[in-house]
């Protein structure tokens, strides 16, 4: 068994594709603020690529931003940054690759100083992100932020002890001002329609606040692009440790499995230069709303929709929703019925056959994709995913039952889900306005203006969810989706 470390590159199987470059002789010019398994599976990798070409001044310093990141530090920490992705692929061949880009890495809530420093140093010249959505701190409602937080109120009064992206961010800035440096860009990562402007929108709100004198430098030397980005990356598991382990004798205490398709479509508005990623799936574009528009709703709601209903039909995995035949045409209909027609024209993409691959990938039965993670933190994905589509179908009268489904099977969901087992940021309040729609207002749920805005106010949605809610309570989800066949 070959422990995973910079001494034992050489020692790996040939199969393994390993570093061509030195890395000792990279320098640091990306610091990346999350360092979990999709930015692993995804722009770590298409950095490593870069390096793999030359690029030598764009190696990645990760940062664990949450004592929750202490554990994924203290692994990249013991590998020198190294760890294993595993590719795999329908049929069940694997590409196995170690990747090199992460040259660093530091645990915030440990030295929160050495990561403002780190920020700040002239040779730092991207920041990116993959926070999650809740990480961005706005009301799904309203998208204003929330002064109210309490990590938010600790870092307006310790200003120099900070817990969130957003007073990491602005110590660092005020200390790039103060050094009189050339701007940053910062990049976000996640899966937010327009996600570089709510990053700029969050941050200069909260230096509103925290350093309104500094508003205007970010204003003039900052640029946050936006950008969409794409590559199902399940949970890692034991087993997946075991099998690489048993496969390629590789001890790796987190590696990283994904799928073979990826996509990352940007736009190139960099105010300090950037790599030049050009591997699969990059695209560099003047303005990338019609691809994140297309993703977020047919991929990201489409994974919902999955998601509760494979829950609720007692699957465990995504593939084994999708080998459901009912689940797959809802799937199908979803994204042909409500989803596209309120798509803008996206150059270069067929939507049918994009919503092909979308459904082939879902299918994967070698992803083992895990059901509990699709609906995870659904308050923060729903608002997002689902209900742009929903309010643009109810302005044209289209249709939207597939939509008040799926809120009606989240209702149900919390209903009758012990309240540990519920992995949401939200989930006291939102399981308790489920329940109290059980037994007192049946419209309870639907009207968290937090989530749902104004929705409750529509007398069609209202007919369309309530008549679902009841007939799943009724006789199952099971029989429901068989009467809307």
């Amino acid at each position: 068994m070959i422990k995973l470390n910079a001494a034992n590159l050489a020692s790996l199987p040939s199969e393994v594709e390993v570093p061509a470059y030195n890395r000792s002789e990279i320098k640091t010019g990306i610091v990346h603020i999350g360092i979990g398994g999709f930015h692993r599976a995804h722009q770590a990798l298409y950095t490593d690529e870069a390096l793999q070409q030359g690029q030598c001044n764009w190696g990645i310093c990760g940062i664990a931003l949450l004592n929750a990141d202490k554990k994924i530090y203290d692994i990249l920490t013991a590998q020198d940054g190294l760890y294993t992705l595993v590719i795999t692929n329908p049929d069940g061949s694997q590409a196995v690759r170690v990747i090199g880009s992460i040259v660093e890495c530091l645990f915030a809530p440990g030295n929160p100083n050495a990561v403002i420093e780190k920020m700040s140093d002239p040779d730092i010249k991207i920041i990116t992100l993959t926070i999650t959505e809740g990480g961005y701190n706005f009301n799904p409602s309203t998208g204003e932020f929330q002064f109210e937080t309490p990590a938010i109120q600790w870092d307006l009064t310790y200003p120099e002890q900070p817990t969130t992206v957003f007073g990491y961010l602005a110590a660092a800035l005020k200390r790039r001002k103060d050094k009189r440096l050339r701007g940053i860009t910062i990049q976000s990562c996640d899966n937010i329609q327009h996600n570089g402007d709510v990053a700029k929108r969050m941050l200069l709100a909260y230096l509103s606040k925290a350093d309104p004198k500094l508003m205007a430098w970010v204003e003039r030397e900052v640029t946050f692009p936006n950008s969409m980005v794409d590559r199902i990356t399940p949970v890692t598991t034991p087993a997946d440790i075991e099998n690489l382990k048993k496969n390629y004798g590789i001890d790796d205490a987190w590696p990283v499995v994904c799928e073979p398709f990826r996509q990352w479509i940007i736009e190139d508005k960099f105010s300090n230069g950037r790599p030049d990623w050009s591997g699969e799936g990059v695209q560099f574009v003047p303005d990338v709303t019609p691809y994140e528009k297309m993703k977020i709703r047919i991929l990201n709601g489409g994974h919902s929709l999955t998601g509760f209903l494979g829950t609720l039909f007692g699957y465990t995995y995504v593939h084994e929703a999708i080998q459901n035949q009912t689940i797959r045409q809802l799937l199908e209909r979803f994204i042909s019925d409500e989803v596209i027609p309120v798509l803008d024209e996206v150059p270069g993409i067929d939507f049918s056959a994009y919503q092909q691959v979308i459904v082939e990938r879902f299918g994967n039965p070698f992803i083992k994709d895990q059901l509990t993670r699709i609906i995870s933190q659904s308050s923060a994905k729903i608002p997002k995913f689902i209900l742009p589509t929903l309010n643009e179908q109810l302005e044209k009268d289209g249709p939207i039952i597939l939509q008040c489904l799926l809120i009606a099977m989240w209702c149900y969901y919390l209903e009758n889900t012990p309240t540990v087992e519920i992995q949401d940021d939200m989930r006291e309040i939102i399981q308790q306005k489920a329940r109290e729609s059980v037994s007192g207002d049946p419209l309870a749920f639907l009207k968290l203006p937090v989530l749902f805005g104004e929705l409750s106010g529509s007398e069609r949605v209202t007919e369309t969810y309530l008549e679902l809610l009841t007939s799943i309570r009724k006789q199952g989800i099971k029989r429901t989706v068989e009467q809307m066949q």
